[in-house]
């Protein structure tokens, strides 16, 4: 089985062992934290003999742990100490700390800090909303990101060859009755968001939520992450001029702490 990027041809450089040991690692997530082989398998469509070897060896070195008990796999201690030693992801965390801190305490309101992964967003960072709300449940949830305002925003800010090698084929699941599913009607929105700078998701993931997110740029000024703000329709619609200055003006905040010269 040849394995291909959802980006792109596969490189005559791509070492396919190399390639299903990083497919194993990226199967280990806050929602499936374990796998057992023959599970993990089908869920890779890797044969069970390929896939034993790959996590054998990954447990040999440490990346992953075996539960003695019920054989088990999940992901080892090497794994958080390499994520601790990564800088950029540092440096952000440092960065949106106070930045989020003040946006929660301006609006109230939930607030996030994603990057992309594919076609997918995941959340680094997130700070609760003190009125109850629970938009999402934990630090490292993936979304699809056509249906989110962090990764409609993110996609905007590809190069343009990265942006058509991610939109090509790709099938966009409806998730509610405003979930974009059109190529075409998502192309629009994202010059949109190019054009004004943040973008909106509007109970396009969860009905009755809505949200909306601006850039944050690192130092050579290209957008490797959005911070952006989710709460009930109601209250992000009375609030929204104000919401989306908010945000765009602490984003750049952000910014500017990571380097960025403006």
């Amino acid at each position: 089985m040849t394995v291909r990027s959802t980006l792109g041809d596969v490189s005559k450089n791509r070492l396919s062992s190399v390639a299903n040991a990083a497919r194993v690692l990226k199967a280990f997530s806050t929602r499936h934290p374990t796998w057992g082989v023959s599970e993990l398998a089908n869920h890779l469509d890797i044969s069970t003999s390929t896939v034993h070897r790959l996590l054998s060896t990954l447990a040999d070195e440490g990346v992953l742990d075996q539960d003695v008990e019920n054989g088990r796999y999940r992901l080892g201690l090497s794994v958080f100490d390499m994520a601790a030693s990564m800088p950029k992801h540092r440096t952000l965390h440092e960065a949106v700390l106070v930045s989020m801190t003040e946006l929660r305490s301006r609006t109230g309101e939930t607030v996030q800090v994603g990057v992309l992964d594919g076609r997918e967003v995941v959340y680094v960072e997130r700070l609760d909303s003190p009125n109850t709300l629970r938009v999402f449940t934990e630090v490292g949830r993936r979304n699809r990101a056509h249906r989110t305002s962090t990764g409609k925003l993110l996609i905007a800010h590809l190069s343009a060859r990265r942006r058509q090698r991610l939109l090509h084929g790709w099938v966009l699941e409806k998730r509610t009755p405003y979930t974009i599913t059109d190529l075409v009607t998502l192309r629009e929105e994202l010059t949109a968001i190019r054009s004004r700078g943040y973008a909106e998701n509007r109970q396009e993931s969860e009905l009755g939520i809505v949200s909306v997110a601006a850039p944050i740029r690192d130092s050579a000024g290209q957008v490797v992450a959005a911070l952006s703000l989710a709460g009930p329709s109601e209250r992000m619609d009375e609030n929204r001029p104000t919401y989306i200055d908010a945000v765009m003006v602490l984003a750049r905040t952000v910014s500017l702490q990571m380097g960025w010269p403006g």
